[in-house]
């Protein structure tokens, strides 16, 4: 697009100087092909005996893995070979013993993550894969006993378990690939890219419903939708951060929407609050102060989950690249919130929205210093009336029929903007 042009020219030398500060970047280059998962996990229960809490996780077939542990808070993770989950989110264990929840998903092609969420600090006593017997298939068993904080660090020491392939290195994550897809037949020759951004995945479940709905796939469900409502509009080439259960950085996601060449990148969340009384709609943009006491504590709880892989990202960016990115960001704020505010119009027809519907946090997903960027909050899953309709395709079509409105008017005025 034409006004993107001009906004990339000017942006050329602060883009070079993200490049040479080490800012985040994305290979352009198809996905690996990856082979059947070995396993498949069916089931996971959690047993306390005396002062032991122990996981069962219940496996189609025998599986490898490494274990290792997390503090602040209190984790212990294991890594398998990439498998199939088929666990009913609402029969997972939660707060049972030594347990605070449990967690599980795609950490990165080939890996499988299972984290184990403790309330303090825990020692492994045994963790071990058991042959089938009597009828019951493979299960993984990992056996807890409460500990203090340095046998918490040091529980896994000299403890025997089968190696996974490949052991974790200090940066986990993997590198982001990006293949863009193929102009759709009959489509107009310049395409306006709108990157969609399914919030959390893989082994970051995001919220968790009150009845056990889980946000990564909320989100994921409503990012599809959204792709079709703009698909059907014609026009537009929409690409997802991600097309599947999988753990993705969060400047990785800002990355991605950069490297594809977004002209708008819209991220999409359900969150819980402590108030389950709160419901509704809103959408926020970048801000360095919150607008209010909510908008800022889901910040916080956002931008912390980067925490959940085991990677601290906080230090990653440097000061003069934070400087510069502060002044390629001053326009493109300017762009969201109008954005925002024809967004905002849009979902008021089709839905209940939140008090103070635009507002403004420090959300690393809309750091993006050339791309007009904004957040939606779907609705609340603490809430159980959000939380129902959050599960009906019918209510989140008519959501992305919103957004793709909105989309729609935001580009279609800055064309005709342009041309005046």
């Amino acid at each position: 697009m034409r006004h993107r042009r001009r906004l990339v020219c000017g942006l050329r030398l602060i883009a070079l100087a993200f490049a040479v500060f080490g800012a985040v970047t994305a290979v352009a280059s198809p996905e690996p092909a990856r082979a059947k998962p070995a396993a498949v996990a069916t089931g996971a229960r959690v047993g306390l005996q005396d002062e032991v809490t122990r996981l069962v996780l219940d496996l189609s077939d025998h599986v490898t893995f490494d274990l290792f542990t997390l503090d602040d808070p209190y984790r212990v993770v294991i890594d398998m070979p990439e498998i199939k989950w088929e666990l009913a989110a609402t029969a997972l264990p939660s707060r049972k013993g030594l347990f605070g929840r449990l967690r599980y998903g795609l950490f990165r092609p080939g890996t499988s993550r299972l984290v184990l969420d403790c309330n303090g600090p825990v020692a492994v006593n045994e963790a071990f894969v058991m042959k089938p017997l009597d009828d019951k298939g493979y299960r993984l068993v990992v056996d807890l006993v409460a500990a203090d904080g340095n046998a918490f660090m040091s529980s896994i020491r000299g403890l025997k378990r089968a190696p996974a392939a490949s052991r974790p290195t200090t940066n986990p994550s993997p590198s982001l690939t990006f293949a863009p897809p193929p102009p759709r037949p009959g489509s107009s020759p310049v395409q306006r890219v709108i990157v969609i951004d399914p919030g959390h995945g893989g082994d970051d479940p995001g919220a968790i419903g009150v009845s056990g709905t889980y946000e990564k796939n909320v989100t994921l469900a409503a990012a599809r939708d959204v792709r079709n409502e703009l698909q059907r509009l014609g026009g537009y080439r929409v690409v997802l951060t991600r097309e599947q259960d999988k753990f993705i950085r969060l400047r990785d996601r800002v990355a991605f929407g950069r490297d594809a060449g977004a002209d708008l990148f819209v991220s999409l969340h359900a969150d819980t609050m402590p108030n389950r009384q709160v419901r509704g709609a809103s959408v926020y943009t970048l801000s360095e102060t919150a607008s209010d006491a909510e908008a800022a504590a889901l910040a916080v709880q956002e931008n912390k989950a980067d925490l959940i892989a085991g990677v601290d990202l906080t230090q990653e960016t440097s000061e003069v690249a934070n400087i510069l990115i502060d002044l390629a960001q001053r326009e493109t704020m300017n762009r969201s919130a109008q954005f925002a505010a024809l967004l905002v119009d849009e979902l008021r027809r089709e839905t209940r929205l939140l008090r103070n519907t635009h507002r403004f946090a420090g959300f690393a997903v809309l750091k993006a210093p050339d791309v007009p960027s904004v957040l939606v909050e779907l609705g609340f899953l603490s809430n159980r009336g959000d939380e129902k309709m959050l599960r009906t395709k019918a209510y989140r079509q008519k959501l992305a029929a919103a957004i793709a409105r909105g989309i729609d008017r935001y580009l279609v005025g800055v064309e005709e903007a342009f041309r005046n």
